[in-house]
């Protein structure tokens, strides 16, 4: 028989009346804010052509890596999902595997979100099961037929103030010059520039990537100079179509201060392939503290994703390419790893850093405590494998004693699923208030200070982080 698919209005909120009570007010005040969202992995094309999602399983679970790696753990084949680069998988049959198998998403930040999905956007009303696939599957197919579910109505559906992509230095970014150009389109859409597979000559395709880059402003591939004026000329193009932020995902957020005559050695080896792993690690360790120093000058905002094992699996690589859930974390150190950047840059005030993990020991050991000093320093909310309701609140215990509230990025939904956003801030918001109603009846916090943090982490903090 089919089971309900419902959303408590209180979802989230403590258990405790009294402290449910105090979060629910806050919760009112934030709920129908707009949305920041700094960072993410939208395609911004999708916005300029605005055209029809094509159908429910592309929309819901080929590209959402999220749901596909733990059907997969479950048995699933992901060629049976249309994982990666799998074409060719009917998208109804799609949605029966992952309706007959949505019990494995019970208690997930997935679940959580799909749900608030579904209810929210489509009016579904039954869990997804074998027995009411097609019906959900029907139900959404002809909504996104509507002109109000596609992608820009939705966009303004969602209350979207600012929404970041994530962009390859070489990206001409004429998409984001169409959006801004376009009157018919009144929201902020802005590139973010992604340099890793620049920066880093273990790379596939490093030694072409340089070429492309250093020709770009015509000096020779393996002149570290022209290199570091490439790079520079590619951050001020990102600038002058609107980025305010620079990513860097890397392993280990290892920096190392070299002169400039030992870097330009180590790239021309790097050129030329001929770089041993503590070599290739030293160059990274060497471009992400002069990358700092690049922020410091321009003024993006530099952001580092580290410790993730992307690609774990080989076979899964090779068949169905990279995001394809097989991204494992590992242990994060930034204390001594940073410390040579912040040697140098740190207490530049023109130098914004944010510090994200996924390895959550480290957020009341180093990230906390760093960005309780240095001025350049701000937390960066939980993300990936974190950015679900315990953890989150796990992150808000272990970081606001030592730092408080405003030292932080603001949320971060980091997503390629573009239905989710909401959903994604909305459970911020709400594990926000649940915190902070806790804060109150401990005393620790009066309701004023509590209701005026409740606004400023949704407003305020993302605005001053990012430099909006």
């Amino acid at each position: 028989m089919p089971v309900p698919l419902e959303l408590d209005d209180d979802r989230l909120l403590p258990v405790d009346p009294a402290t449910r009570a105090v979060a629910r007010d806050l919760y009112a005040l934030v709920a129908d804010l707009p949305i920041i969202s700094p960072h993410g992995h939208v395609d911004p094309a999708m916005l300029l052509e605005d055209l029809p999602f094509s159908d429910p399983a592309e929309l819901f679970i080929t590209k959402d890596h999220y749901v596909t790696r733990l059907l997969h753990a479950s048995g699933v084949d992901l060629a049976s999902l249309g994982a990666g680069s799998t074409t060719g998988a009917d998208p109804r049959q799609v949605w029966r595997l992952f309706a007959e198998n949505w019990h494995l998403l019970a208690g997930t930040a997935s679940g959580y979100w799909l749900t608030h999905e579904l209810v929210t956007l489509f009016g579904i009303d039954l869990e997804p099961s074998a027995e009411t696939a097609d019906a959900i599957y029907d139900t959404i197919a002809e909504r996104l037929t509507e002109p109000a579910y596609r992608p820009r109505a939705l966009f303004e559906r969602f209350g979207i103030e600012v929404l970041a992509t994530t962009d390859d230095p070489m990206d001409d970014l004429a998409v984001h010059a169409a959006l801004a150009a376009d009157e018919s389109f009144t929201g902020r859409v802005l590139p973010t520039f992604r340099p890793d597979a620049y920066l880093d000559p273990t790379a596939p395709g490093f030694r072409e990537r340089i070429e492309r880059l250093t020709a770009s402003n015509q000096s020779a591939p393996d002149d570290f100079s022209g290199y570091l004026a490439a790079l520079e000329a590619r951050r001020a193009h990102f600038i002058a179509h609107g980025a305010v932020s620079a990513d860097h995902g890397v392993v280990d957020p290892y920096t190392v201060d070299l002169s400039d005559d030992d870097a330009a050695a180590l790239y021309r080896r790097a050129v030329a392939g001929e770089l041993d792993a503590a070599g290739a690690r030293e160059f990274r360790g060497n471009m992400l503290l002069r990358m700092a120093g690049m922020s410091a000058r321009d003024g993006l905002v530099m952001t580092i994703h580290p410790g993730v094992y992307r690609n774990h699996s080989s076979a899964t690589f090779e068949g169905f390419g990279a995001d394809t859930g097989h991204d494992i974390p590992v242990t994060t150190t930034y204390t001594q790893n940073l410390r040579p950047l912040l040697e140098k840059h740190g207490l530049d005030a023109n130098l914004t850093l944010v510090l994200f993990t996924v390895d959550e020991t480290v957020y009341s050991r180093e990230i906390a405590p760093l960005a309780g000093f240095y001025p350049s320093v701000f937390i960066g909310v939980p993300w990936w494998f974190l950015d679900a309701p315990d953890a989150v609140l796990r992150f808000r215990s272990a970081v606001t004693e030592t730092a408080g509230f405003y030292r932080g990025s603001g949320f971060i939904d980091d997503t390629r699923a573009f239905l989710s956003i909401p959903a994604r801030h909305d459970m911020a918001r709400r594990l926000d208030a649940a915190f902070l109603a806790r804060l109150v009846g401990e005393g620790r916090l009066s309701r004023a200070q509590a209701e005026r943090i409740a606004v400023d982490l949704v407003t305020t903090v993302p605005r001053k982080a990012f430099k909006l």
